[in-house]
């Protein structure tokens, strides 16, 4: 039975690797394989276990109370989440994201290109990867009329982006998961991944400088004025200030992440009625024609993104629970080569660094959250551990290598129109050199 489990779930983990061939959202079979896993484990009588860190050991318990135990787990990614997207919701709703236009004043084509990677490194460091590529490329879009030159910045968008979030807990949906599961904390994966992520971004940056397509200057220069609100610095300030609070009260108060985003969301829901009362007050007599900002950035968060974390989280626990992923991991320990695992003590850690950076290669095929939901079910290393740190920085970064192989990739393919095989020839070698300058980097740093 623990088989069939398994079946399901690599059937479940291809169908959504496949989403756009078979045309189907990738939510559909995560929710499936969610369901079909814990039913046969209810159904077939299966022992669960719970890993003992500590002990190294898997320690059996009840189907009930380790079912309540990762719905707990999960259900704090999903409310961190929801906090997080509706915030963004509320900063786009005053058109806040606008005032990084005054950021933009330059013709030249290779400066143009500097300042969307510099932007898109340190707006996804804050707000996710994917909502900082879509705010630049509607940006991009008002600037660059060639459709060609537009492929070119997209695509070192998306790269910036992925290592951008990689460095910090709240930029990237892997890091979140690592955070909120006690792997990893806020001053040390900052410490660690800086540098290598400021290196897989600027290295391909500047290779591609020297490009024939970033010479000269843009062919015209025109941007568009967005629909004005005297709100939208302000709520894009106090916005981004209210996320970036969230680690701060973790470190203050050492309560769940998800605490301090509903906390920053209540602050920022709070501005966001004030501010919408008082332009209704100036500009309409018809109380009822005012809309609720908060109650409409709710209403637009990404709920189909919100239903494929709960099931492919689920689904992973399932393999969790029966010892699947423990027993894998020691699999790896046993016959995978040890190449560079060294630690600042001297000791030699079990998993090779070869596991981690081939993690960067397969998150750039399949989706890099099952990868790390299942790494964290798999290892049992303690908190802020160089493993988890790599983990992060590979997950987040090896993504780039494809178009496909993350959700800033998919959307900026989207908007777009970026070939899959112009993105392979064009700029899959230069995200390969920088996820590689990365890793070498992560590692230099992590023996000094």
């Amino acid at each position: 039975m623990e088989t069939l489990v398994i079946a399901i779930f690599i059937l479940g983990y291809l169908a959504i690797t496949l989403e756009h061939q078979l045309h189907l959202d990738k939510l559909i079979p995560a929710l499936v394989m969610m369901a079909f896993c814990w039913a046969i484990i209810t159904l077939g009588h299966l022992d669960v276990f719970e890993v003992d860190a500590a002990m190294h050991k898997l320690i059996p318990t009840h189907t009930e109370e380790i079912l309540l135990h990762h719905l707990g787990k999960t259900a704090e990614i999903l409310v961190f989440l929801i906090g997080a997207m509706t915030i963004v919701e509320i900063i786009d709703y005053f058109n806040g994201f606008s005032a990084i236009n005054k950021f933009i004043k330059t013709k030249s084509k290779v400066k143009l290109l500097w300042i969307f990677a510099i932007i898109a490194f340190f707006l996804s460091s804050i707000i996710d990867n994917l909502t900082a590529t879509i705010v630049l490329i509607s940006i991009l879009r008002k600037i660059v009329n060639s459709n060609h030159d537009r492929l070119w910045y997209a695509s070192f968008i998306v790269i910036a982006a992925n290592s951008g979030g990689a460095w910090t807990p709240i930029g990237d949906v892997t890091t979140t998961m690592l955070w909120i599961a006690g792997k990893i904390s806020t001053g040390i994966l900052i410490k660690n991944l800086f540098i290598p992520s400021v290196l897989s971004t600027f290295i391909p940056v500047l290779i591609a400088s020297r490009f024939k397509v970033f010479k000269g200057n843009i062919d015209t220069f025109e941007l568009k004025a967005d629909k004005a609100n005297p709100y939208s610095s302000t709520m894009l300030y106090i916005g981004l200030a209210a996320i970036i609070f969230v680690p701060v009260f973790k470190t203050i108060t050492h309560l769940p992440p998800y605490i301090g985003m509903m906390l920053s969301l209540s602050i920022v829901a709070i501005f966001a009625e004030i501010f919408s009362k008082y332009s209704f007050q100036l500009t309409t007599l018809n109380e009822d024609d005012h809309e609720n900002p908060v109650h409409r950035s709710l209403g637009r968060i990404e709920m189909p993104s919100v239903l494929f974390f709960l099931g492919i989280l689920m689904a992973v626990a399932a393999l969790e629970s029966i010892g699947a992923l423990f027993h894998f991991a020691e699999g790896l320990a046993v016959h995978v080569p040890q190449l560079g695992t060294e630690m600042k003590d001297g000791s030699v850690h079990p998993i090779s660094d070869l596991v981690i950076i081939i993690l960067g290669f397969a998150s750039a095929v399949i989706d890099n959250v099952p990868l790390v939901a299942a790494t964290i079910g798999m290892f049992s290393e303690p908190m802020d551990h160089e493993l988890w740190h790599f983990i992060a920085f590979a997950a987040g970064t090896g993504g780039s290598m494809l178009i496909i192989g993350s959700a800033a990739g998919v959307v900026a393919m989207g908007m777009e129109k970026i070939n899959f095989f112009w993105y392979f020839k064009n700029i899959s070698w230069l995200a390969l050199i920088g996820y590689l300058a990365g890793a070498i980097a992560f590692i230099i740093i992590r023996s000094l």
